[in-house]
């Protein structure tokens, strides 16, 4: 079809993109003179459309035509013929086979819908503002489309079709840093690691030559991944190239691997793992469940982890674990607690975990269809704790163990571990005696397996304990084993033959020995350091050591990592039910004791660096360490110590507060919640301060429980409960006045202001920080970010500035870096608001340069989103939606809900600045929805607002329905964005009058 010159072939561009929509004749000219359009412009537009007009309609028989309105055109065809409107329903269909988990589909139709891409959009046409804008938009949704391609080929195991794909992308964008590390990631998967050296390197001189700036922290990671996975093949000649990346993710070639170490003399069950190999590998439709039952002792976790290993190179996408306690002391592990494990194995932020359990199941099921993973639920004790966990969509492993039959998990039976044969039980005992002493007494060693029942951990312990005795035969043992009495009376009809292997590595033990490992049963910790061992035996450091590691060398205890240890459940429950039997109340209570202490201890000197030293002291009350000599290896500022702790911390709290530890359960919960807050674990603080406060009601501290509600209020505000926030801090208020607390008043209430501004009522949040300044409450520093920020936002910005400087002032004079950082940020926010956008960058760029160097992620995401804003303002409009999207992912790593919020509604005004007006309008929804959702009214009207604006010129009375909502708002909070709505209200437009 002939469409005649190219100015005409703009016209009819004009209409295409723009299927079904009036474009103006306003528009055209714009469009075809956009700077000095001539005195004939109009006519020329009507001329261009009656010729289109005829040309189309004979072309077309009628199907597409040209239709004359009032002000301008449209045209009038199907959309589906129009081919951006084709390759964009496509993309958005494929995006949301993404989401839901079906990644080849996806992958099919993306590959069809980039095949039909027009690139470039109207080439060889002198093009205006307009279409100039749509062709760089859609050059912009082609690139994600390749990217998601490129992705999902990675992730669905097809590094061989991701690759020439994302060569030509990679090649054609050479500045684009998502590209450069898509192409080095299908590289290492393909084991080029090379190739993926090579590109990070041309990637990093383009961009300094071109750009003068560093690789993102993106490409950095992968070219580490790259660089340690080349140091691991040449270290291990012949191994996987993952190898350098276990723990890690699978960009970089494997996913994480969490699994325990296996076991090096694993002999036996070759029937079972064969079976269950070729049943796992046959089964090509979905995800697979299966699940090993059997007696204790039997080898389950062992199975399941071998077995697991051995999937590992099917199955990239991580090997993940987890222990659900289905039959250690205290309670089981409750699926929603398990979910965030696992979601942290796969590398999520702790922040990015929702708070609600359906929400962790979805998330957990996304996560795991788009990864080839396998994955242990160990130790379950029943179905109802299981099916949380398992996928439903993707081609993932799940492997159950449990001492009871789950018959529900799965259509499939069971596969149920007896105990093993004589000549595997034999071929075990021979691993570890050596085949001498088994040929020199065969009929010994058949009577040994015999009597430990053909269980797997009752020989490896007898076995153990000969290996250690050389001068003893296999008739020796025997003799022993005979002789012993049976302990845990509960257990004799289900395993007594493993409670005589355990007493035969237990008795011979020394007085210390025994003492020490009865001590192990005692407390809930699901690991222990040397340390830890030592303040809860209380013996020296180096006897301590020597002691665990003779317990290892029995294998009472294992060695999970070096120098960190843990107990079998069923061998704990041997230690514990041993200490009841030996040990007198009071040296129990006292050894528990003394591991809650120099626990508590240790949390607070680690967190030191993070923590406001003064508001320690006045909050715990601390006496003095009972073992001093132990804190020396703790290392202030170790929060990798911390994040192993994690779930230990949250077991001792239930048990201190559970056991008559009381003081220290409230004490270890607050020196905890500064890790749980940087690391976003808020269920974690909720689980732990509610412990805490059961605890301290039950001694009538009136300090502890308002610390405790105090402390909750926090987890609250952070997950949007506004209200539960709300009511915890006005119970400290109240039991902070009736102790005659001035200063914990002040602090509550300050706190509480924080609720009242979150939730528009922001003259009572002044009224609150005000009254704290006039107290006297310049230390707490916390009161003067939050006085500014409130006088910010009712448009105080001179008053705002004064406070900010303030805050600015202190911080420097205590050398508090975090206060610093924070005051940097908010000086540059307020700076950003008035328009001062030279002054608001460097600000701004400080305050994030400082928080990189201290390791300070709070408000970051707020300082990115001001920055993104600043720039929009500057018309740097690509660093701006750079800036836009990291302060959105860091809103989400820390979960921040407001600030999400806050960071879509900034990212939204860019977007209409750039001329992409329906992601604008996308985002401001998404920023609508999210602060609707946790009640946050000030957000609300900003969406609002800004929706309003996109729907001012094509739906006037939406409009206004918008605008008279977002005016209720800002009324409501006394926010100045209420006058400029009530002006615009107020506007007569011309075609009303």
């Amino acid at each position: 079809m002939h469409l005649g010159t190219p100015k005409q072939q703009l016209v009819f561009a004009m209409l295409a993109v723009q299927v079904g929509r009036l474009v103006t004749v306003d528009g055209l000219v714009d469009e075809l003179w956009p700077e000095d359009p001539p005195r004939s412009a109009v006519p020329n537009v009507r001329t261009y459309a009656a010729n289109l007009r005829r040309s189309v309609e004979a072309a077309t028989a009628g199907r597409v035509s040209v239709v004359r309105e009032q002000g301008g055109y449209r045209l009038g065809v199907e959309p589906s013929r129009v081919d951006l409107v084709r390759v964009g329903t496509g993309w958005r269909r494929a995006r949301e086979l993404a989401e839901a988990g079906e990644p080849v589909d996806a992958a099919a139709l993306l590959a069809e819908t980039i095949e039909a891409w027009p690139e470039p959009l109207l080439a060889g046409l002198p093009l205006g503002p307009t279409l100039t804008a749509r062709r760089a938009e859609v050059d912009r949704e082609r690139q994600a489309a390749v990217e998601l391609l490129g992705e999902l080929r990675l992730r669905t195991d097809r590094p061989d079709l991701a690759l020439p794909l994302l060569r030509a992308h990679a090649s054609r964008y050479p500045l684009r840093e998502p590209a450069q590390a898509l192409l080095m990631r299908a590289l290492i998967r393909t084991d080029d690691l090379a190739g993926a050296v090579a590109v990070y390197e041309a990637a990093h001189d383009a961009l300094a030559e071109q750009l003068g700036v560093p690789p993102g922290p993106e490409l950095e990671r992968v070219h580490r991944a790259a660089l340690g996975a080349r140091r691991a093949r040449r270290r291990f000649a012949g191994g996987p190239v993952a190898a350098a990346a276990s723990g890690g993710n699978e960009d970089a070639g494997r996913g994480p691997n969490w699994l325990p170490r296996v076991v090096p003399d694993f002999v036996g069950r070759r029937d079972v793992i064969e079976r269950m190999l070729g049943d796992i590998t046959a089964d090509e439709t979905g995800p697979v469940v299966r699940v090993i039952d059997g007696m204790a002792g039997c080898g389950k976790t062992t199975l399941a982890v071998h077995l697991a290993h051995r999937l590992a190179d099917r199955l990239p996408g991580g090997q993940l674990f987890v222990d659900l306690g289905g039959h250690a002391e205290g309670a089981p592990v409750p699926p929603a607690s398990a979910l965030v494990t696992l979601l942290r194995q796969l590398g999520l932020p702790a922040g990015r975990i929702p708070g609600d359990l359906p929400d962790r199941i979805e998330m957990w099921r996304r996560e795991l269809t788009l990864r080839r993973a396998v994955v242990v639920l160990d130790n379950a004790v029943d179905s109802a704790q299981v099916e949380p966990l398992l996928p439903v969509t993707g081609r993932a492993v799940v492997l159950v163990t449990s001492r009871r039959r789950l018959l529900a998990l799965t259509e499939r039976p069971p596969v149920s571990l007896p105990v093993l044969p004589e000549p595997e039980a034999l071929a075990l005992l021979t691993s570890l005696v050596g085949e001498e002493r088994v040929a020199a007494d065969p009929d010994g060693a058949a009577e040994m397996v015999r009597m430990c029942g053909g269980l797997p951990l009752a020989i490896r312990l007898a076995g153990t304990r000969l290996a250690h005795r050389p001068a003893w035969t296999m008739s020796d043992m025997v003799r022993r084993l005979a002789g012993k009495p049976a302990f845990l009376p509960r257990l004799k009809a289900e395993a007594r033959t493993v409670v005589e292997a355990f007493a035969e590595s237990y008795e011979p033990l020394d007085g210390a020995a025994r003492g020490l490992f009865r001590s192990l049963g005692l407390v809930a910790a699901g690991h222990f350091d040397t340390a830890m061992v030592a303040a809860l035996t209380d013996l020296p450091l180096d006897e301590a050591a020597d002691l665990i590691d003779e317990l290892v060398d029995r294998h009472l205890v294992e060695e999970i990592a070096e120098g960190r240890y843990r107990l079998h459940d069923l061998m704990r429950q041997y230690a514990y039910e041993l200490s009841l039997q030996t040990d007198p109340e009071p040296v129990r209570k006292a050894a528990v004791a003394g591991l809650l202490d120099h626990l508590l201890h240790s949390v607070v000197v680690v967190s030191a660096p993070i923590e406001e030293k003064r508001l320690v002291d006045r909050n715990l009350r601390l006496t003095a360490p009972r073992r001093p000599d132990l804190l020396s290896a703790r290392l202030p500022g170790d929060l990798e110590w911390l994040e192993e702790q994690r779930l230990n911390l949250n077991s001792l709290v239930r048990q201190a507060a559970r056991e008559g530890h009381e003081a220290m359960a409230w004490r270890l919960a607050r020196a905890a919640w500064r890790f749980f807050y940087m690391r976003s674990y808020f269920d974690d603080i909720s689980a732990t301060h509610g412990e805490g406060l059961v605890a301290a009601r039950r001694t009538g501290d009136r300090h502890a429980v308002a610390l405790m509600h105090n402390y909750l209020a926090s987890a609250c505000v952070r997950t949007g409960a506004y209200q539960e926030a709300s009511a915890h801090l006005h119970e400290v208020v109240s039991i902070r006045a009736e102790l005659g607390d001035v200063e914990g008043t002040d602090r509550a209430r300050v706190n509480l202001g924080v609720v009242y501004w979150l939730t528009g009522r922001i003259q009572e949040s002044l009224d609150v920080n005000e009254a704290a300044v006039r107290a006297g409450a310049l230390d707490t520093l916390p009161v003067l970010p939050n006085l500014g920020l409130t006088l910010r936002f009712l448009g105080r910005h001179d008053e705002s500035m004064a406070v900010h400087r303030l805050h600015l002032f202190v911080a420097r004079v205590r050398g508090d870096l975090f206060h610093l950082s924070n005051a940097l940020g908010h000086l540059g926010g307020v700076r950003y608001r008035i328009g001062q956008n030279a002054q608001a960058e460097r600000l701004l760029r400080a305050s994030l340069a400082l928080r990189d160097r201290t390791g300070n992620g709070y408000a970051r995401a707020e300082t990115l989103s001001d920055l993104a804003g600043t720039y929009r303002q500057l018309g740097r409009l690509d660093e701006a939606l750079r800036h836009h999207h990291a302060a959105i992912e860091a809103a989400a790593n820390a979960g921040e809900r407001h600030v999400q919020a806050e960071a879509r509604n900034e990212l939204a005004m860019t977007l209409r600045v750039a001329g992409r007006p329906e992601e604008s309008v996308a985002m401001f929804h998404e920023a609508l929805d999210i602060a609707t959702r946790i009640a946050h009214p000030y957000e609300q009207g900003r969406a609002l607002s800004g929706l309003a604006e996109h729907l001012a010129d094509t739906d006037p009375e939406e409009a206004r329905r918008y605008r008279r909502r977002a005016l209720a708002i800002f009324e409501r909070t006394g926010v100045p964005e209420q006058h400029e709505i009530r002006r615009l209200l107020a506007e007569v437009r011309p075609d009303r009058v």
